[in-house]
């Protein structure tokens, strides 16, 4: 969940595409740009404190979610928490799932780890790195119940298209990641991105719509602040709820 949108500096990305197409080697095209934004003194307090009890390393070894956890509860994944506000309130809302966060936003994961504490939170964890890189390396094959994706950048114009998130191959993976039944949720207030996702996760190997068309909102996801703007300036909310197969 993004509270504003970043516009990539034109010159810089076609100064980074002649580089990858000059020196022949494929470097992955991120879905997120990091953005300049500040801490808190709360954030930042949090950050330094709490970083080493609720956040998991990044690298190449398979994550042991029984060991993290202490149990051997479902995993539910959240690619993008934003300030982590809604991913709070549904890990304290069901203690029976364990939770990991993605985010690569530092303030957003100081705050989430604020909540974290505030909320006596025994089942979530935080990851602050490429969500993509997460999934490939550190997730096994069948090992996730869950997959939110909540209000992701859309990437309005047709030349980031390649960023979005909600597309193959990348919904490739997350099936592959996905237990048998298990679900993606993903919600937007951009309908275009609505619209594209849709044929996306329609196309996806693997994966059925849940419902015929548009899923019906979820009573126990929370609105955000992010989410109200949206409904303030007339925008559709679109939620999409795809299973395994």
């Amino acid at each position: 969940m993004k509270d504003e949108m970043i516009e990539i500096d034109e010159n810089n990305e076609n100064e980074s595409e002649k580089i990858r197409k000059s020196d022949g080697i494929h470097r992955e095209i991120h879905t997120f740009v990091l953005r300049q934004g500040h801490f808190t003194a709360s954030e930042r307090k949090a950050y330094e404190e709490l970083h080493d009890d609720f956040c998991l390393a990044y690298n190449e070894e398979k994550l042991d979610f029984e060991k993290i956890f202490g149990n051997k509860n479902p995993v539910t994944v959240e690619i993008g928490f934003g300030m982590g506000k809604a991913t709070a309130i549904i890990a304290e809302n069901n203690p029976q799932i364990n939770y990991i966060g993605i985010e690569v936003h530092k303030p957003g994961v100081g705050k989430l780890l604020g909540e974290i504490r505030d909320r006596g939170l025994k089942n979530l964890r935080i990851i602050e790195h490429d969500a993509m890189e997460v999934l490939k390396n550190q997730l096994e094959d069948s090992s996730v119940s869950a997959f939110h994706i909540f209000f992701p950048d859309p990437w309005q114009k047709k030349r980031h298209f390649k960023r979005r998130l909600v597309q193959r191959p990348r919904t490739d993976l997350m099936t592959q990641k996905l237990v048998k039944g298990g679900y993606l949720y993903f919600v937007t207030d951009w309908l275009p991105y609505a619209e594209f996702g849709m044929e996306e996760l329609s196309a996806t190997e693997g994966l059925k719509n849940k419902y015929e068309g548009y899923a019906p909102h979820q009573e126990w996801r929370p609105e955000t602040r992010f989410e109200q703007k949206g409904i303030d300036a007339n925008r559709v909310i679109s939620e999409l709820m795809f299973e395994k197969i």
